[in-house]
Formats: structure tokens, C-alpha cells, sequence
């Protein structure tokens, strides 16, 4: 409440937030993934003296550094930028319960970064062994990169004790962080593979095309492997509600999580009868599409990871719209727009209850929902009375149980319904047009009639 609300027009600031993190996922674990397969693939040209293996490793260390040091470093300050706009008051509030995370989180992420450059620029000026331990270094960094990060997205869906007893270690222990850091783990190996799959498809030289393709291949299999057994660990530390949001309470969630496992069958399918059993024939169209599926994984798996939190931003502390849990009741007293900084009245102002109306929206409900756009507010209550939206707002997270209550006082609450209303204006009721035609009465009779 204590920060303006940005509105982007028609993707909305979720959206936006979700575009750059799933891209940004999709390289980012590569990144730790992609540092375990050069060391790894260096150390394999080196045992079995394969000079043409050892180029190829090479090349693909210079892919490796375009897209993670640029692609993955700008999407990663895109992520900063666009959580600080749109939930100021969440991403605060992970810096402040996260402050000496994030602090070696950095630290880890500056040994990375020197470690890529030195990794790369060491072709032919170091000598093996100590271009090997490069490599190693980079990936250590990256890896406890990973972890540090994971422990604190693990902590926004399930902060565990941290809500009775605060502290950093409470909170980074919560019960999803190891089997959520397995599977990113695992995940980061089948993308390592993907991406090796995209860079050996475009080698000319037949026999080491089909040696590499065939070794990336098996990286994409084997984490494929361990993501469902770590899966089903990490889904059984989920709070109550959000399983069942993705198991049929929410059928929009519901049909994305079925498409997470559908994609990923996808991806195991076409990689296995294809890269993996017959690697000479395989090309970069191939690989183009098993990439584009495992991108589309990624996607609706981390749409479906942010979707079950609702209605929290931290689970049982925050709400999606950054009202913390323990000031609902003052509140719901006092009204939101008392609460709030930066809006036109703190009080609905009976002359412009419209305005009112909106500001409340803007508050309570604009970090989920456009009036025209994404989850737009304009169609959910299209052909609504206002009885009904008045019925919605007193039982919305009875209604919708991934939708938080809404909080204020009555008069606050009715002009959010008379703003809603106001969406959708119903057609003015026309009055019969005036033909001009004037109604004659029977003429009286003249008299009686005579016998």
C-alpha cells in the first residue's frame, strides 16, 4: 500500500513479469546445466585424445557465453525491473527476509561471470588441467547460484515455519527447497542436452555430428529421468490448497499442468526415437523443435508454479495484491483506501464515487487483472447486475478460492461494484417513438334512437 501501481495497457505487469521469467528460466538453467556439459565434454575429448570433439567443445563454449552472459544477464535485470514495478512491496519484502541471500547470491553470480570469460578466453592460453578447473569453478558458482535462488522461490509457496518463527535459515529451509533444487537440478541437465543438441546439428562433419548428437541426447533423457521422481516429492510438500487448484479446483491451471506432462512426454518421445537412436539423420529443424517443446514446458510449468500460489504472493503472509495476512482486520475497518498512499481520496468521495471505484480497483485487484487486456476485468463481468458483482465481492475468495477476500468498508466495496458496473453501461431503455397519430374516441350518439 505504501507504492503506486503500474498499470502496463493490456499484457498487465503479471503477464510482462511472466514473459521475461520464463524466457529467462529457459537460459538461466542452461546455464548451469550448459556449465556441467563443458567441463565434462572437455574432460571426455582430453581422455579419449578427440581433437575434433575438443573443437566442437569449443564452438559451443562460445554459444554457451552469447546467450547466458547476454540473453540470460539482461533478462535477469528484466526480472528485477519489471518485480520492483509491478509487486514493490513483495520483492521488499524478500530483499529484507533474504538480505545476506542475495548478498552471496552475488557473489556467486560475479565468480560466474569471471569464470565464463576466463573459461572462454582460455582456449590455447591455459594449459588443461587449469583450464578444466576454470570450467569447474564456473559451474560451482552457478550451480550455488542456483540454490541460493531456488531457496527463495521455494520459500513464496511454502514458507514453512518462517510465519511463526522468522529467520533466514527458517525461511531458506522450507519444506519444498531440496526437492524443488533436484529438480531445477535435473532440469538444468536436460537443457544442457537440448542446447547441445541445437549446436551439434550444425557440425558438417558426419561422424562427430552423430557422436554428439547421440551424447546430448542422453543429457536430455537423464534429467528427464529424475524430474518426475523429484516431482512427485516436491508436489507432496505443497500446501493442501494449491494441490488441488492444479488437480481440477482451477480448470485453467488444471489444463496447463496437463500440458507440463504432455510437453515433457513430448520432449523425452521425440528425443529418444530421435537424436538418441537415430542421430545421423538428425538436423536443426529437429533440434529447433525439440527446443521449442522443451521452451513450452518450461513455460506452462512455471505458469502453473506461479498460478497455485494464488491467492498469495507468499504463501499465508501476503496476499496476490500485497496485503499482508496479519493486517486484514485493521483493514477491513479502517478501508483500503485509508490504507493506501497513492490515491486520489482516502475516502470515498460520494461526488465521485467512479473514481472511487477505480481506486480501490487499482489497489485491490490490478496486480492480477487490465480493465482491457490480460485477465481482463472489462469481459469477467460482462453482463453482471450489480446484485451480482455485490454478491461476488462479499463471497469472491468463497467463489474463487485462488482469488484473495476483498478488504474495506461498505462504502468502499460499493463503489468498487458501481465501478465495475460502469464497464459494461447497459443500453438506455428507448421510449416508443410519438407517431403523432392522436387516439379519436367512437363518436357519441346524436340522440336515441327513434322507434
Amino acid at each position: 500500500m505504501n507504492y503506486p501501481v503500474w498499470e502496463p495497457p493490456m499484457l498487465g505487469g503479471g503477464l510482462i513479469i511472466g514473459i521475461i521469467a520464463i524466457l529467462h528460466v529457459f537460459v538461466s538453467h542452461f546455464a548451469v546445466g550448459g556449465g556441467l556439459f563443458l567441463p565434462l565434454t572437455e574432460r571426455k575429448a582430453y581422455r579419449e585424445n578427440d581433437a575434433a570433439l575438443l573443437d566442437y567443445v569449443k564452438s559451443h563454449s562460445k554459444f554457451f557465453v552469447l546467450v547466458v552472459l547476454v540473453f540470460g544477464a539482461v533478462s535477469g535485470v528484466g526480472i528485477w525491473w519489471t518485480i520492483g514495478l509491478v509487486n514493490p512491496e513483495a520483492t521488499a519484502t524478500l530483499i529484507h527476509v533474504f538480505v545476506w541471500g542475495w548478498a552471496i547470491e552475488w557473489v556467486f553470480f560475479f565468480v560466474e561471470i569471471a569464470a565464463a570469460f576466463i573459461y572462454y578466453y582460455g582456449w590455447n592460453r591455459l594449459d588443461p588441467q587449469t583450464h578444466l578447473i576454470v570450467g569447474w569453478i564456473y559451474f560451482a558458482g552457478a550451480w550455488l547460484s542456483l540454490l541460493v535462488i531456488n531457496g527463495i522461490l521455494a520459500f513464496m509457496l511454502t514458507p514453512g515455519h518462517w510465519i511463526e518463527s522468522p529467520s533466514f535459515w527458517t525461511a531458506f529451509f522450507n519444506p519444498s527447497m531440496l526437492p524443488s533444487c533436484i529438480v531445477r537440478t535435473a532440469v538444468s541437465v536436460a537443457l544442457a542436452g537440448v542446447y547441445g543438441l541445437v549446436t551439434a546439428s550444425t557440425l558438417r562433419d558426419i561422424a562427430l555430428r552423430t557422436e554428439v548428437v547421440r551424447y546430448a541426447a542422453k543429457w536430455v533423457l537423464v534429467g528427464t529421468l529424475i524430474i518426475p521422481l523429484a516431482g512427485l516429492w516436491y508436489i507432496s510438500t505443497l500446501p493442501p490448497l494449491a494441490r488441488e487448484i492444479s488437480m481440477g479446483a482451477a480448470p485453467a491451471v488444471t489444463i496447463f499442468a496437463a500440458l507440463s506432462i504432455f510437453f515433457s512426454v513430448l520432449v523425452v518421445t521425440f528425443t529418444y526415437f530421435g537424436p538418441y537412436q537415430h542421430p545421423r539423420y538428425f538436423n536443426l529443424t529437429f533440434a529447433f523443435l525439440i527446443a521449442v517443446l522443451a521452451l513450452s514446458t518450461t513455460g506452462v510449468t512455471e505458469w502453473v508454479r506461479e498460478a497455485v500460489r494464488k491467492p498469495y504472493i507468499v504463501y499465508g503472509y501476503m496476499y496476490a495484491n500485497t496485503l499482508r495476512v496479519e493486517d486484514m482486520s485493521r483493514v477491513r475497518q479502517e478501508g483500503i483506501l485509508k490504507s493506501a498512499k497513492f490515491v486520489h481520496d482516502h475516502e470515498v468521495n460520494p461526488d465521485e464515487r467512479l473514481v472511487s471505484g477505480e481506486d480501490v480497483f487499482r489497489v485491490e485487484c490490478a496486480s492480477c487483472h487490465t480493465v482491457d487486456g490480460y485477465n481482463s476485468m472489462r469481459f469477467a463481468v460482462k453482463g453482471w447486475s450489480q446484485p451480482m458483482i455485490e454478491y461476488q465481492l462479499l463471497h469472491l475468495n468463497e467463489l474463487k478460492g485462488f482469488m484473495p477476500p476483498f478488504v474495506g468498508t461498505e462504502a468502499e466495496r460499493q463503489a468498487l461494484r458501481d465501478w465495475l458496473a460502469s464497464l459494461n453501461p447497459q443500453p438506455a431503455t428507448r421510449e416508443p417513438a410519438d407517431s403523432g397519430v392522436q387516439a379519436v374516441a367512437p363518436a357519441a350518439s346524436s340522440g336515441a334512437s327513434k322507434p
